[in-house]
């Protein structure tokens, strides 16, 4: 039968489990990492009262992104992540709309029927690609923390269903302890609504790809008669590799980063473990969703 090791905080005086990272009861770190040192990777240690207001905590996650998974795992069902899939796909539809812009349509009285429909089809694209291949990513991820710090089973024992389930009664907590009731731990994980946060990047990527689509693409008069060769120009400009270079770096590099910090925070283990697992996974699939990209030659 084996035995699982604790340790005691400092500062509050309550047990932690041995690979903790932080005192899940007053937020204290037990263990520090010379990656910690990195402002935007550095572990929170203030006390938390209440949940930050949703576009609070989007804004943090461009410019303080620990601090935003540090306030969204104390309330994880709180977690803005169906928001940003949600934004994200309106983004994807003014895509669209930036993309069509550059062919004038023949028939101006049905402009605005057009462009709605447009809009319509690439925000329900966006939907399905942010919630499909989105899931997929974060399942990758999640298969590489597991590899790195055995995410999974520390959820288990966290957040899961089973005897394992860690529970930690008022009487056995100290006094000091601002976690009243061990909130970290008695309540659901709601991991992929934390984790979907991680996209949220896409946000200001899309933006600076519809300002590239407005400034750099040419334009293209629709005729009355569609020829062959009628959206060549548009679809064979090299434009279209740097759109590919911003998404591939995004998945390669930013992405990474924040499903680094939720799933620490998730697990309550090794940054630098959990991030070189991420950015290992999320640089093969960018170099595979690079590859793959369509080839536009009409």
């Amino acid at each position: 039968m084996s035995t699982q090791a604790y340790q005691r905080c400092p500062r509050c005086g309550n047990e932690n489990r041995g690979d903790s990272y932080v005192c899940s009861f007053c937020g204290k770190r037990l263990k520090v990492e010379a990656v910690e040192n990195i402002f935007f990777l550095k572990r929170i240690e203030a006390e938390w009262i209440n949940p930050a207001p949703w576009y609070l905590k989007i804004l943090w996650l461009f410019i303080r992104p620990n601090k935003a998974f540090w306030d969204i795992n104390h309330k994880r069902n709180k977690a803005p992540g169906h928001l940003i899939i949600l934004f994200n796909s309106l983004m994807y539809g003014l895509v669209g709309l930036a993309l069509i812009s550059h062919f004038p349509s023949p028939y101006p009285n049905f402009a605005f029927f057009f462009s709605f429909t447009v809009f319509a089809l690439f925000f329900l694209l966006g939907l399905f690609f942010f919630y499909f291949f989105g899931t997929i990513l974060i399942w990758l991820f999640i298969k590489g923390a597991n590899y790195a710090v055995g995410f999974s089973e520390k959820l288990e024992a966290r957040f899961g269903g089973t005897s394992q389930k860690e529970t930690y009664r008022e009487a056995e907590m100290s006094p000091f302890s601002i976690y009243k009731g061990g909130t970290l731990n008695q309540t659901q994980s709601h991991k992929f609504k934390m984790m979907y946060c991680a996209f949220s990047p896409f946000l200001i990527i899309y933006l600076i790809e519809i300002l590239i689509i407005l400034i750099g693409f040419p334009t293209t008069q629709i005729p009355f008669t569609l020829t062959p060769d009628l959206f060549g120009t548009v679809f064979n400009s090299p434009i279209w590799m740097i759109l590919y270079t911003l998404d591939a770096l995004t998945i390669a590099i930013w992405v990474p980063i924040l499903i680094t910090l939720a799933i620490r925070e998730l697990s309550n283990s090794s940054t630098l473990r959990v991030l070189l697992a991420s950015l290992t996974i999320g640089i093969v699939v960018a170099i595979f969703v690079f590859f793959i990209r369509p080839v536009f030659s009409l």
